[in-house]
C-alpha cells in the first residue's frame, strides 16, 4: 500500500472512532439512561477540558522524547480500551470519570494524526499543500460512514456505539506502530524555558485588543459548535414522542439526517478560497456566525414533515458554519501573529474554540435546559434552538460593529505562496 493510501486510512479511522459516539451519545444518554441534561452537559465538557492541556503535554513528548506514531498507538489503544468501558457506568459521575480519560487520550491524537501525516509526506518528497487535503477529506468521509453504521444497525441509542468506537481505536492503534518512524524532531531547545516549553508565550496576545477580542469570539464560537454535537440527534430523535412523526424516515434515520452536515462540511472548504479572495477574512468569518444563527433558527422552525426543508437546509448550512470560521480564522492568525510564536498562537486559538468554548458551551447550555427548557421529563425543542439562534445573533452583531480587520489580498496571497 502507497503512503498516500495508508495516511488516508489513518485519517479515516481517526475520525471513525468519534463519529460512531459523538453525535448519538445524547440519544443513549437521555433515552437509555435518562439521566439529566446538566450532567450530559458536564460529560461534554470532558473534550474541552482535555483540549486544554493534552495536545501541549503530547506535542512536547514527541517533540523531544517518542515516536510521534508510537506515542499517537499507545494514546488510540488507552483511549478505546476506556470507551469499551462506558458501558459499564451505572451512573453520571462514572461515565464522567471514564469520558474524561477517554477524551485525554483521544483528543491529542486530532493534531498528533495531523503532525504525523506532515512528517511522512516531507519526508517522501511530497507537496504536502497538495496532497494533505484529499487525505484529510476522509477523516470526514469515516466520521460519516460510523455515524451511518451505528444508525443502521440500530444502535443510536444503546452501548454499542461504544464498542464500534474502541474497536475502531484499537485497530488504529495497532495500525499506528507499521506507519515510518516519526522520530522526535527536538525543535524545543534545551535550554527553552518553561514558559516557552509549554507555548505559553502565546498568552501575550491577549494583552492586543483585537486579538484578545478574536480569541473571545472563538470562544463564543466554539460554545456554538458544541451546542450542534450535543443535542443535535436527540432533538431529531424526539420527534419520537409525536405520534404523527413517530415513525418518520427523520426519527427512524436521524444520525443519516444529521451526516448531512459533515458532507456540506466537505463541499463549502472548497468553496473558501472564492470567499476569502471576494469578502476577507472578516466578513468570511461574519458569515460563519450569521450561518450559526440559520443553523439554530430552521431548526427551531422544522419538522419531519412540512418542515423537513429546513432541517435538511439547517444541516447544509452547518458547513459553512464551521468551516468558515474555523479557516478564516486559522488564516487570521497566521497572517498576524509573529512567526516566532505562530505555531503557539495557532495551539491557542483551537485552546479557545474546542476548550474553553466547549466546556462553556457544555456547561451552560446543560443547566439552561434542564432549568428553563425541561417541563415533566419533556424538552420544549423550538424554544431551546431559538435561544441559541438568538445567541448566534448577539454574538454577530457584535462582532460586526467590535472587531475591526482591514481586507488585505497580499497578507493572503502569502500565506498560500
Amino acid at each position: 500500500m502507497g503512503i498516500k493510501n495508508r495516511l488516508t486510512a489513518m485519517s479515516f479511522l481517526q475520525f471513525f472512532v468519534w463519529g460512531a459516539w459523538l453525535i448519538t451519545v445524547g440519544n443513549y444518554w437521555f433515552a437509555t439512561k435518562h439521566w439529566s441534561g446538566a450532567e450530559f452537559g458536564a460529560i461534554f465538557s470532558t473534550l474541552g477540558l482535555s483540549s486544554l492541556f493534552m495536545p501541549a503535554l503530547t506535542g512536547i513528548l514527541a517533540d523531544k522524547w517518542i515516536n510521534a506514531e508510537r506515542l499517537y498507538g499507545i494514546l488510540h489503544i488507552l483511549g478505546g480500551i476506556a470507551v469499551a468501558c462506558l458501558p459499564m457506568a451505572e451512573n453520571p459521575a462514572t461515565f464522567f470519570y471514564i469520558m474524561f480519560a477517554a477524551m485525554i487520550c483521544y483528543m491529542p491524537t486530532i493534531s498528533l494524526s495531523n503532525s504525523i501525516a506532515y512528517n511522512i509526506l516531507k519526508s517522501n518528497a511530497f507537496d504536502v499543500v497538495k496532497v494533505f487535503p484529499p487525505i484529510r477529506v476522509w477523516g470526514t468521509v469515516g466520521f460519516i460512514i460510523a455515524m451511518w453504521i451505528t444508525n443502521l444497525t440500530g444502535n443510536k441509542a444503546t452501548p454499542n456505539q461504544f464498542y464500534i468506537s474502541a474497536m475502531a481505536a484499537i485497530l488504529l492503534g495497532i495500525y499506528s506502530f507499521t506507519l515510518p518512524k516519526c522520530p522526535p524532531q527536538k525543535l524545543i531547545a534545551e535550554n527553552a524555558s518553561l514558559t516557552e516549553t509549554l507555548g505559553l508565550n502565546a498568552f501575550k496576545l491577549f494583552t492586543n485588543y483585537k486579538m484578545a477580542l478574536f480569541f473571545i469570539f472563538s470562544m463564543f464560537l466554539g460554545a456554538a459548535l458544541q451546542l450542534t454535537n450535543m443535542y443535535g440527534d436527540t432533538f431529531l430523535s424526539d420527534f419520537a414522542n409525536n405520534p404523527l412523526y413517530k415513525d418518520s424516515f427523520v426519527t427512524k434515520y436521524s444520525t443519516i439526517i444529521m451526516s448531512i452536515s459533515q458532507i456540506s462540511e466537505t463541499l463549502f472548504i472548497l468553496a473558501i478560497p472564492f470567499f476569502l479572495k471576494r469578502f476577507g477574512i472578516k466578513q468570511v468569518m461574519l458569515i460563519s456566525m450569521l450561518a450559526w444563527v440559520l443553523r439554530f433558527g430552521l431548526f427551531a422552525y422544522g419538522d419531519p414533515s412540512g418542515g423537513l426543508w429546513m432541517i435538511i437546509l439547517s444541516c447544509v448550512v452547518y458547513g459553512m458554519a464551521f468551516d468558515f470560521f474555523n479557516i478564516s480564522g486559522s488564516l487570521f492568525v497566521e497572517t498576524t501573529t509573529d512567526s516566532k510564536i505562530r505555531s503557539s498562537a495557532q495551539g491557542l486559538f483551537m485552546m479557545m474554540t474546542n476548550g474553553v468554548g466547549a466546556m462553556f458551551g457544555s456547561a451552560v447550555s446543560g443547566y439552561m435546559i434542564d432549568r428553563y427548557f425541561t417541563h415533566e421529563g419533556a424538552k420544549d425543542w423550538h424554544h431551546i434552538w431559538l435561544s441559541f439562534s438568538i445567541y448566534a445573533l448577539v454574538i454577530a452583531v457584535a462582532f460586526a460593529f467590535l472587531f475591526k480587520h482591514k481586507h488585505d489580498p497580499k497578507a493572503l496571497e502569502n500565506v498560500q505562496h
